[in-house]
């Protein structure tokens, strides 16, 4: 990792923690000035799934795991020695009383069930009809809000849940990043990041933001706007800004550090990996345009930064200010993508002859596998060997460009045979397919906005990145530089800068550098450098004769939903 010079008042042995909650596990870092990760811990969080598209989690749970992997990676650190800690988080739905207490989001009314994950999908029929309003707050997620938004969740729970034990018990709302600066700080400030993105706030560029009382209205909420909005939040905070007045002596003694040492507001977990890349293997690490960041694990999220206020549909934003400063964030995203390469493996029958072991997965395999079929049947590019095979990977949805959850998936080539090799003409084919769904948003992003959102590479992150065919099957569609991060969680290291950038706010004017006062200098000091993968250009027209497949793909799903929805 290159060497950075770092302020004077940053010296040797200052960490930063970065802690990240996700789908599953909640997870810690001790992370250096430099951005180098020096230790992590991991602990996994409960799921209940009661019903079909029912996912609810404890926010106890959740914060007594945060509270144990900060304690793991500061073990043998002097409390003083950690300048910041800064959080992240799915965008995932959090209830608690008038008390501050769980109040239970279940059906059964399980007390310390009062999380509503982000993947809940319960919130259909509420989506759908805020979508009918057509209010002008949804031109800021493409057109359409999504049933994993938060308006429809908490519009589901007015509706289901018994209003005299739950509604008039109702103490506050968060976002669960907001939720855990709460516990860390008993502060109520909300992340810019958080309701500009999740929950209809309307940001400007005066940062003069605001809750629209019309769509609340409209939607059956305007409730939610009694005491100036305190239950979902009344004072809006940039991330990376201080937040509260640092650690409780509470939350200090449960993570063993010091009272008031500084906590950053927060980011929603794509973000804080967005964060953590935007800057990575860049000549000038402040220069983030046209640059896209994939947050590619279990879903995709596809992140680009604009000075301009440009309006794509089917892709969220623009949202202001929502992940660095000054700037407008547009938000694309595949909902299944490592789940669908893991379902069309999981799910073939020759999937238990492949030879996995321990440090050995099954992409690890297929992509061997691929190699030698490229050699035998005389190929110079694993690439070809889908001709005659085409998937359309929407299995759970489209939710950018297209934005439609109805989509399903299409296969095109299938025959009799269930071989290793078939198997890995399916996995292969379905990277492809996946790796157009990008290549359809980055289009659709260059259209809408007429050349000005050009992207010039990509910066690629999570689980997805440690598969090399994926990596250059991505660079090859879409003809452009692959980079991923030579550190190995970036998610870690964005939240990571968050707390660095909280830790300089916090100080005393004589303490600053004069040129330390914003999230962008934790950016250009602590990002990594970068691995590059390029793409064939002589595999340009072979992806392109692809795409073409991949888009009459989606047109004939639609024409044949149209022929089927007709009377008899």
């Amino acid at each position: 990792m290159r060497k950075k010079h770092f302020y004077i008042y940053c010296l040797n042995n200052m960490y930063f923690i970065g802690v990240d909650v996700g789908t599953g596990s909640v997870r810690a870092a001790l992370v250096d000035n430099t951005g180098r990760i020096l230790k992590k811990s991991t602990k996994i969080i409960q799921t209940w799934n009661p019903e079909e598209n029912f996912y609810q989690q404890s926010s106890e749970d959740i914060w007594r795991s945060c509270c144990k992997v900060v304690r793991e990676v500061t073990e043998g650190v002097p409390s003083e020695k950690v300048k910041g800690i800064g959080f992240d988080a799915t965008c995932s739905l959090v209830v608690v009383d008038n008390d501050g207490l769980p109040l239970s989001v279940s059906k059964n009314g399980e007390r310390e069930q009062n999380v509503i994950l982000w993947m809940d999908h319960r919130a259909k029929k509420e989506a759908d009809f805020i979508n009918t309003t057509n209010h002008r707050v949804l031109k800021y997620v493409g057109g359409k809000i999504s049933l994993e938004m938060e308006t429809p969740k908490i519009l589901w729970l007015k509706n289901n849940l018994p209003k005299n034990t739950f509604w008039q018990r109702v103490g506050r709302f968060f976002d669960l990043p907001d939720f855990l600066t709460w516990k860390a700080t008993n502060a109520i400030s909300r992340s810019l990041c958080t309701v500009v993105c999740k929950w209809t706030y309307c940001a400007e560029q005066t940062l003069d933001g605001y809750w629209d009382r019309s769509y609340f209205e409209e939607i059956g909420l305007d409730d939610l706007s009694q005491n100036n909005w305190s239950k979902i939040g009344n004072e809006i905070i940039e991330p990376g800004q201080p937040c509260g007045n640092g650690l409780t002596e509470n939350a200090a003694r449960e993570m063993g550090l010091t009272v008031g040492t500084p906590v950053a507001t927060s980011l929603i977990d794509a973000h804080a990996g967005g964060l953590g890349m935007i800057g990575v293997g860049s000549k000038n690490p402040t220069d983030f345009k046209h640059r896209l960041v994939m947050i590619g694990g279990t879903s995709t999220c596809h992140m680009l930064l604009s000075d301009q206020e440009v309006f794509v549909d089917g892709v969220w934003g623009p949202y202001y200010g929502a992940m660095v400063p000054g700037l407008w964030l547009l938000e694309g995203g595949q909902s299944a993508t490592g789940k669908l390469i893991d379902h069309v493996i999981n799910t073939h029958p020759a999937a238990k002859h492949l030879n996995v072991t321990d440090g050995v997965r099954a992409e690890d395999c297929l992509n061997e596998l691929l190699m030698k079929m490229t050699t035998d049947r005389g190929l110079d590019a694993i690439d070809r060997l889908t001709e005659d095979f085409h998937v359309y990977p929407d299995f759970h949805g489209n939710r950018s460009p297209v934005a439609d959850p109805t989509l399903k998936g299409m296969m095109v080539g299938l025959t009799l045979s269930v071989d290793q090799e078939n198997l890995a003409l399916i996995y292969l084919a379905t990277i492809q397919a996946l790796c157009y769904g990008t290549k359809h948003i980055i289009e659709s992003m260059k259209e809408k906005s007429g050349g000005s959102l050009n992207v010039q590479e990509i910066l690629l992150c999570g689980g997805l990145s440690q598969n090399w065919v994926f990596l250059q099957c991505q660079a090859n569609v879409t003809a452009l530089p692959v980079r991923t991060s030579t550190e190995d969680d970036p998610v870690l290291i964005g939240s990571a800068m968050l707390a660095a950038a909280a830790s300089t706010l916090s100080k005393s004017p004589a303490e600053l550098h004069p040129r330390s006062s914003s999230l962008r200098d934790a950016i250009a000091l602590m990002a990594s450098d970068a691995r590059t993968v390029h793409p064939s250009l002589d595999l340009q027209a072979y992806h392109k004769r692809k795409y073409s497949v991949y888009l009459e793909m989606l047109k004939h799903q639609k024409m044949y939903k149209t022929i089927m929805s007709r009377n008899p």
